[in-house]
């Protein structure tokens, strides 16, 4: 678990990670350099889990051997499918991470979202859901390394 004590807000109790794959952990399919090595560390602290529609159909491949539920979704209703994923675990024990127009409601649900704007962009939507924007995955990742970010980003 990680905890965060965030001035003018209520404490994150993080125990969960949740993340998209392709346009968040992954770029056309292929994992993004980096976070092979942070998904490993973050897992002696939170349950890391990717739900994904598995556009590229390698998400399998790509996350082998990883500290990591993978969750393939059907094609359809994906947005709901990663919400209802979100609340079974807790969402305010939860933290997301994604990028895509299906992300937008898990990242506004859980105790932590935050969207990412890559190589693939991001929809509007789940930009407005989340409680922080990062560049990339590497960045996002290592905010629950540095805590002190979250507190320096969401203090009120």
């Amino acid at each position: 678990m990680i905890e965060v004590e965030i001035p003018g807000e209520r404490p994150l109790r993080i125990e969960h990670l949740v993340l998209d794959f392709n346009g968040t952990l992954a770029c056309d399919g292929a994992l993004l350099a980096g976070a092979r090595d942070r998904l490993i560390r973050l897992s002696g602290s939170l349950r890391i889990h990717v739900v994904t529609g598995d556009t590229f159909h390698r998400a399998r491949a790509e996350l082998a051997g990883l500290p990591c539920d993978l969750h393939i979704l059907a094609a359809l209703e994906q947005a709901r499918a990663k919400l209802d994923y979100v609340q079974r675990l807790g969402a305010e024990r939860t933290a997301c991470v994604g990028n895509g127009r299906n992300d937008a409601l898990m990242v506004e649900a859980a105790a932590l979202g935050i969207a990412l704007i890559q190589a693939e962009g991001a929809a509007a939507a789940t930009v407005r859901a989340a409680d922080i924007v990062a560049r990339d995955v590497c960045d996002a990742l290592d905010l629950f390394f540095n805590p002190q970010r979250l507190v320096a980003t969401l203090r009120a």
